[in-house]
């Protein structure tokens, strides 16, 4: 994808390809040399590889909706390129390629290069070629909405307010 045409996204709801395992609906929140950032309802902030994306789908009606509230202060990685990003997440619990299939990988990001990222998975050390990722994400989420949260922990603490010492002890 042309760095310039994903620039004109920026700050708006689109589609990343048309379907698929790797298609996801997010917002746009910046542009790099070699990737973007999209904030995805289910995966949180993930970073594409550009070379990897087939389409990018606007709604013309403004049809696509996140169901989250964007904090005005997102905070997430900037890089001038993909291998530099890598580079600031090491030691970070990652997921690269977030299909769920074969080449789909969760652990900690140990090292990196301009050829490959290496990864901790369980007990073995797996290189994974910079070439194939398609995807990366590391732990950052945005919550669903405040109001939520408001409600889960008003039901939650009026239900358990009358054991509030016995709480304190579970701690």
């Amino acid at each position: 994808m042309d760095r310039e045409l994903m620039n004109m996204h920026v700050g708006k709801t689109i589609r990343v390809d048309r379907g698929g395992p790797e298609s996801r609906i997010g917002k746009l929140l910046a542009v790099f040399e070699d990737f973007f950032v999209l904030l995805t309802e289910k995966d949180g902030v993930v970073y594409y590889k550009t070379n990897h994306v087939r389409s990018i789908t606007e709604s013309s009606k403004d049809a696509m909706k996140l169901g989250l509230k964007i904090p005005e202060k997102l905070d997430f990685k900037t890089a001038e390129n993909f291998h530099k990003l890598l580079e600031s997440i090491r030691f970070q619990w990652v997921k690269i390629n977030r299909d769920g299939g074969p080449e789909s990988l969760e652990g900690v990001l140990s090292d990196s290069n301009k050829h490959y990222a290496s990864l901790i998975v369980n007990e073995e050390v797996v290189r994974f070629s910079l070439k194939h990722i398609r995807n990366i994400s590391y732990g950052l989420m945005v919550d669903k909405s405040a109001n939520d949260d408001e409600e889960e922990s008003s039901s939650s603490s009026s239900s358990s307010s009358h054991n509030s010492d016995n709480n304190e002890d579970n701690d």
